[in-house]
């Protein structure tokens, strides 16, 4: 995770406080533009750092209620709130993997540590940056987290110096380079882990690897072995991260898992990277039409989707799908009201100078292209999908959502 080199943790102990807990908690509710033009009304204390405090527990509010809720946590920098696993997230790959003992070689703020400690008896937090060691050590005990031990320093002098077995290795590699900048490549990540691999299987036979979501999965593969599963994790329909499961020896493709995380549900999809083709049926919109979540729409497993959910595909590039019947999808449904091709006199009829939702997919024009040639309005009831059907003609599908 990526962290700031410059955070301040010299008041750690001043900003416990009751005094100065009291302070940031009262003012969770005002603006930080606004408290920054006043006095401080601590000026032995670096005011900068007080109001960096209630910014960011602002930012865990949604993202780390169990941190929000919890007396007397010290928090990162606004930017490192931000860039950590959320809670849900943590939750998810927590509940991926079990043991005795995991060690977690980044550890930053310690989300997916303490998740870790729900499922291990024994876990270790590495973290090179020694006061924020301190910072999550402090926080993990008044989260009466009491089975994890934090340890500072750089990961591979750590695991040296432990010289023990894991159940699991975790790693989230940081995506900046000191001397390249913000960095896709696993290789260009900090640390290695490619090059690092068979050092890890030193200590453990099996490793999870976490990864941006831009990562392109090929160029994942083409840089991991022993790769056995990928999980595709979405927030709210939002790729958050790509979670890589490592197991030494392991041969064959591996499988992709897509997960969806909403508030009240999750959509789950699975399929085995398999490099024969699978036969599936295209064909013009029916009745009902669908379109797959990020998280399968990352994973590439397009044919899967229509092959599992026995749907009709619109086009080969398209990523659409329809049927007669309505079935539970992983993603939005629609129901097709009205279709009719790309063309002016349609386009006056039906769309120009109204409002609608629009989607395009396997379509020359963007979005914004689109409402201001035809005077469309955002928002209403109305969906639109501006697509290529299976004989290459633009056609537009009217729809509303299910």
């Amino acid at each position: 995770m990526d962290y700031s080199k410059n955070l301040n943790y010299s008041l750690l102990k001043d900003l416990l406080s009751e005094e100065i807990q009291d302070y940031i908690n009262k003012n969770l509710e005002v603006s930080i533009s606004q408290l920054a033009l006043q006095k401080n009304p601590f000026p032995d204390l670096n005011w900068k750092e007080i109001l960096n405090q209630i910014e960011a527990k602002i930012k865990a509010k949604e993202k780390l209620p169990t941190w929000f809720s919890s007396k007397n946590i010290i928090y990162p920098s606004k930017i490192a709130v931000e860039q950590t696993s959320s809670e849900k997230t943590a939750l998810y790959k927590s509940n991926l993997i079990n043991g005795e003992k995991i060690i977690d070689l980044t550890g930053g703020f310690g989300i997916d540590t303490f998740y870790f400690s729900k499922h291990f008896k024994q876990v270790i937090h590495c973290e090179h940056n020694s006061e924020l060691s301190e910072m999550v050590k402090h926080n993990f005990s008044q989260l009466n987290a009491e089975n994890i031990k934090c340890i500072s320093g750089e990961s591979e002098a750590a695991l040296k110096a432990l010289n023990e077995q894991f159940d699991w290795i975790y790693i989230d590699p940081s995506r900046r380079n000191d001397a390249k900048g913000k960095v896709f490549m696993l290789h260009d990540c900090e640390p290695n882990v490619p090059d690092l691999l068979d050092f890890y299987f030193n200590y453990s036979s099996k490793i999870l690897v976490k990864t941006a979501p831009l990562l392109d999965l090929t160029a994942g593969l083409k840089e991991l072995k022993n790769v056995s599963a990928i999980h595709i994790v979405a927030l709210e329909n939002e790729v958050k991260e790509i979670l890589w499961e490592i197991h030494q020896g392991f041969e064959g493709n591996p499988k992709i898992k897509s997960i969806n995380l909403t508030k009240n549900n999750e959509e789950n999809f699975e399929f085995k990277l398999n490099e024969t083709a699978i036969k599936i049926n295209y064909g013009e919109p029916k009745k009902f039409l669908y379109e797959p979540n990020a998280a399968i729409m990352k994973s590439g497993g397009f044919d899967e989707v229509a092959f599992q959910f026995n749907l009709t595909k619109l086009h080969p590039h398209s990523h659409l799908y329809t049927s007669d019947e309505k079935i539970d999808f992983c993603g939005r449904v629609f129901e097709i009201t009205t279709v009719f091709p790309y063309q002016k006199k349609e386009m006056k009829l039906h769309l120009e100078n109204k409002k609608a939702n629009i989607t395009t997919r396997n379509f020359p024009e963007t979005v914004e292209i689109i409402r201001k040639k035809w005077k469309i309005k955002e928002g209403g009831n109305v969906f639109t999908f501006f697509t290529t059907d299976l004989k290459n003609n633009k056609i537009v599908l009217l729809c509303t959502k299910i």
